[in-house]
């Protein structure tokens, strides 16, 4: 008793040391909660939200009666429940019907996006849809349409009618046990269905009343299609993305230059690109108030000029099309010019947890998505090492000229250090020259390039704009040419395998309590990055992966991982290979000798082509385990296998197979993303019926294997013994 008591005295002297710092953990705690909802392995009921909601109402009650010494800790109890039930909140809220079959028909909606898809076939983003013999109450509120054959009878833009025949599934799941989750990213963005067309694509009607987002929409387009028409290539391209979000013009090639070359941030509008434009708009808004006489005396020119670049940053926002990555953007920025409003202090760490917790609230999904992480990864590091560096005065003492190019190669090493494992985890690369690609890049951006587009958007309405854009075309020649270099050099791309899921958690938080924690413990945060840097460098990819439709399957080889298709599944390959820390070539792969695809003693067979069926029956009696791309009709092959066909497929999605310390593990992306609101929407309040049927098992006990069904009710466990395996018939 005595010491239970001297340790939580103990952990309450330890918790009141860090007074002062306290708000800055806030954010973290609730994201802890935020991420706790996204792990679990099923939906939480809602009893659960309920009783949370209400175990938080009381907390906040008691935090009156608390005594100080108590209070942080409720407080971070608090946060991290409150995280959790918004991102549950959040998930309810915006749910959508999801299409739960193959469609093909008729479909008709309006035009609210327009992008390019991976093979840069045009693609729409429709809602208002209408489907053939559809509901409403079933209808997806928004669907995207991949546009192939023979197009051109109308130039699709945002607010237009369409009509065509299209094929229509709902989203699909990851590639892979734990890989990337497309459905839930869908769900949070309402897309209900996914699929593409051959057939034209027509106007439906005439347009409808006004609509102010529609015509904003339109205002982007026709921005859009002047700069590409203005500046030549991929300079209009690039001047297009920057300005408008408007990607579909950047060729691949031009892509994967910026991504080799560590640059592809400063396409996508970000919180670079925002910065740098509301500063050059306040900078710019000072002087010129500064030049009235006697203004800098009577007015708060500072205060204005913050004004100014805030109505800027929400005019760049708008003019994006109000992107996830500019409304990140816009709060951080927004955050800064209202402490300059406030006179507080606008670049600390408690502007940037404070701007953190502000887009949590708002989306919590964005936790899990890279350019959240990547943009809080290089702010909170930025901020860190320079407020260090103004503390002690490190620069203070050199010619302005060298404190210049000092800052810009130190941020660009600082934030390029911290996104590093970031970028690594979700897109298996490092560019090994980004930072010699940034230091001579990043300026140029924000010295002639983001100046010249703000100059530029100001003559527009007057037609003065060519000289602002002639002089923004010589920036962005320059960051194109040093992309197309420095990628071109040998070595410039490590490509690495992907880390498990808890590698990049550990990470951040280790480097957070480095950053954040008051005392000589704070070394202390080196501990848990150790181990996940561990845990990644120690990671194995499995042995055998098999598509979600069986079409494809790929072997782990001592050259990487061969594929039985040159063609085919393209994206369940691309996606593979990278994971594999490989070259993304499917051909290269399909051309590597593929062994023998039995595991660890379990003895497997793929079946496709012509005659499959007579096949599968020989398959199944040498094997243990026979994958077939065709639904098996019938009560089952003999021989005493496990037959994996389209059937199976359906209810598992993609499998991969390990090999495990009591025998061999089949697990399915249907037990690794467990029964979520985005793979199973019956499990929606308002059908428990169906949600209750939504969680039935997989077969247990087929033919001589253990399957064991774990807490995610879809877990597969698959031990092979071959001494239990009946004779074959």
């Amino acid at each position: 008793m005595v010491q239970g008591t001297l340790l939580w005295q103990g952990l309450l002297d330890i918790v009141d040391g860090q007074r002062g710092r306290l708000f800055l953990w806030l954010p973290v705690g609730f994201s802890l909660g935020i991420g706790l909802y996204f792990a679990l392995p099923l939906e939480p009921q809602a009893a659960t939200l309920w009783m949370l909601a209400a175990g938080s109402l009381a907390g906040l009650i008691l935090t009156r009666r608390t005594s100080p010494q108590v209070l942080p800790l409720l407080v971070a109890t608090l946060a991290v429940t409150l995280g959790f039930l918004n991102a549950g909140l959040r998930a309810h809220l915006v749910a959508e019907p999801v299409i739960g079959f193959r469609y093909y028909g008729p479909v008709e909606g309006r035009v609210v996006k327009i992008d390019r898809s991976a093979s840069e076939a045009l693609r729409l983003t429709l809602d208002e849809v209408w489907l053939s013999d559809m509901p409403p109450s079933r209808t997806p509120a928004r669907v995207r349409v991949s546009l192939h054959g023979d197009q051109g009878f109308v130039t699709p833009e945002p607010g237009m009618r369409v009509a065509m025949t299209a094929h229509l599934s709902p989203p699909p799941g990851p590639t892979e046990p734990g890989g990337f989750d497309f459905q839930r990213m869908a769900w949070f963005d309402r897309l209900g269905a996914v699929g593409y067309t051959r057939t034209p694509v027509l106007r439906a009607s005439e347009e409808g009343p006004f609509q102010p987002l529609i015509a904003l929409s339109r205002l982007r387009q026709a921005l859009s299609d002047a700069l590409t028409s203005r500046l030549d290539g991929q300079v209009g391209a690039f001047a297009a993305a920057i300005l408008t979000g408007d990607r579909a013009s950047i060729s691949a090639e031009t892509a994967e230059a910026l991504r080799g070359a560590n640059l592809s941030h400063l396409l996508a509008i970000s919180g670079l690109h925002m910065g740098l434009l509301t500063g050059v708009v306040f900078f710019a808004s000072r002087l010129a108030l500064a030049l009235i006489p006697g203004a800098a005396l009577k007015w708060p020119i500072k205060k204005a000029a913050a004004l100014c670049a805030l109505i800027a940053g929400l005019i760049y926002l708008a003019l994006s099309g109000f992107s996830v990555s500019t409304e990140r953007a816009f709060v951080m920025v927004s955050v800064f010019l209202f402490a300059i409003v406030l006179d507080v202090q606008a670049l600390s760490l408690r502007a940037v947890a404070l701007a953190a917790l502000i887009l949590l609230v708002m989306t919590p999904e964005v936790l899990t998505e890279p350019g959240f992480q990547m943009s809080f990864a290089a702010t909170t590091a930025l901020v860190a090492v320079f407020t260090i560096i103004r503390r002690l005065r490190l620069m203070g003492s050199w010619p302005p000229a060298l404190r210049g190019v000092a800052s810009v190669v130190l941020s660009s090493a600082v934030a390029g250090i911290a996104t590093a494992p970031v970028a690594a985890a979700h897109f298996n690369r490092i560019a090994d020259y980004g930072l010699i690609a940034n230091v001579v890049s990043v300026p140029v951006m924000g010295m002639i390039v983001m100046p010249a587009a703000v100059l530029a958007l100001v003559l527009w309405p007057v037609g003065l704009q060519g000289a602002a854009l002639s002089v923004m075309a010589i920036g962005i020649r320059w960051i194109l040419g040093v992309a197309e270099t420095v990628s071109g050099w040998e070595g410039s791309v490590t490509h690495l395998q992907s880390p498990p899921a808890t590698t990049l958690p550990l990470i951040a938080l280790g480097a957070l309590f480095v950053l954040l924690w008051r005392g000589r413990a704070q070394h202390l945060g080196a501990i848990p990055v150790a181990f996940g840097f561990w845990l990644w460098a120690a990671a194995e990819r499995p042995a055998l992966l098999i598509s979600d439709d069986g079409g494809l399957v790929g072997r782990m080889t001592a050259e990487g991982r061969a594929l039985s298709k040159p063609k085919g599944a393209g994206f369940a390959a691309t996606v593979w290979l990278e994971n594999d820390g490989d070259l993304p070539d499917q051909a290269m792969a399909a051309a590597r000798t593929m062994p023998a695809l039995d595991v660890g003693g379990l003895r497997i067979r793929h079946v496709t082509g012509r005659g499959w069926q007579a096949r599968v029956l020989g398959a199944c009696r040498e094997a243990d385990l026979v994958v077939v791309n065709q639904p098996w009709e019938g009560t089952g092959p003999t021989g005493g296998c496990l037959l994996v066909d389209q059937a199976f497929l359906t209810e598992s999605g993609a499998l991969a197979v390990s090999v495990a310390r009591d025998g061999v593990a089949l697990r399915t992306s249907a037990a690794a993303s467990g029964l979520r609101l985005w793979n199973t929407p019956a499990l929606r309040w308002e059908r428990p019926q169906t949600a209750r049927a939504a969680q039935a098992d997989l077969p247990v006990g087929v033919m001589g294997m253990r399957f064991d069904v774990g807490q995610s009710q879809r877990e597969t466990q698959v031990a092979a013994r071959t001494n239990e395996r009946p004779p074959p018939e």
